[in-house]
Order: structure tokens, then C-alpha cells, then sequence
């Protein structure tokens, strides 16, 4: 039974990948809804699957969990499903990529990345430099349609 246990302890093992939910990255969530990075460094709406796309560009080994839900998420849309299960270290307990030690470096870095992905910038227009400075972009541009 020890044995069992140990083995699961590994980092390498998919149930000890960090999990990094959509609500965690979205500036239109407030901390008691979930968000976990500062609002002016987090992203509109973010989806799993663009989670899923920026952290495994940069070499991260990445698992896409389309049903999870978010637990506080109370909109049960497909949009906001989702979760994203990242190795953030190795067997050794040695981060798997360097520049990001923690959890929160690995979330950082997906806000600051999905706002220039190719399916954002395109939906975008463009009008994608206004929305990246803030205030400036027309506000009813990016909004789906419930």
C-alpha cells in the first residue's frame, strides 16, 4: 500500500500536475470569484483550450480536461468549462522549465500570452492595439453572445 502511495507522489504523475483553471487568468472575475493574478495583468474571458495552447507552445507537458468545471463558475457554458493540468516539475522535484519555478510564473506568463494569439488577434481586428493599452477598444467588439 506504501508503495502505491509513494508512486503517486511523483511529480511527473498527471494527478500531481498543477491545475490552472480559465477563471484564474479572467479580469472579469474578481478575486472571491476566482481570480488568482493581479486584474490588470489578467485576460478577458480566457478559454482551457487557449491555457492549453500558450503553455504547451512553450514546451510545458499539458493535459486539456474539457469537462472539469471551475467550482465557483456558476455559468455552465461550454465557454467556460474546461481545465488545464500542467507538469510543472519533474521526478527530481526540479521545476520541468526553468523560468517557471511556480504556479503563479506559469499563469502569469498565460495571461500575458493569450491576448496575442492568432485566434485573438484575428477576432480582434484591428483593433487589437487599443484592447491591449485598456480603455480605447470599442467594448461591445469581444463579448460572445450568451
Amino acid at each position: 500500500v506504501m508503495a502505491a502511495a509513494a508512486g503517486a507522489a511523483s511529480p511527473a504523475d498527471k494527478e500531481r500536475f498543477i491545475c490552472i483553471y480559465p477563471a484564474y487568468l479572467n479580469n472579469k472575475k474578481t478575486i472571491a470569484e476566482g481570480r488568482r493574478i493581479p486584474i490588470d495583468k489578467a485576460v478577458e474571458n480566457p478559454t482551457s483550450t487557449e491555457i492549453q495552447d500558450v503553455c504547451a507552445a512553450v514546451g510545458f507537458n499539458v493535459l486539456l480536461e474539457k469537462n472539469k468545471m471551475y467550482p465557483r463558475e456558476w455559468n455552465r457554458d461550454v465557454q467556460y468549462r474546461g481545465r488545464v493540468r500542467i507538469q510543472l516539475k519533474q521526478d527530481d522535484g526540479n521545476p520541468c522549465l526553468p523560468q517557471f519555478p511556480t504556479r503563479k510564473s506559469v499563469m502569469l506568463y498565460a495571461a500575458e500570452t493569450i491576448p496575442k494569439l492568432k485566434t485573438r488577434t484575428q477576432k480582434m481586428g484591428g483593433s487589437d492595439q487599443s484592447v491591449q493599452q485598456g480603455e480605447g477598444g470599442k467594448k461591445g467588439k469581444g463579448k460572445k453572445k450568451k
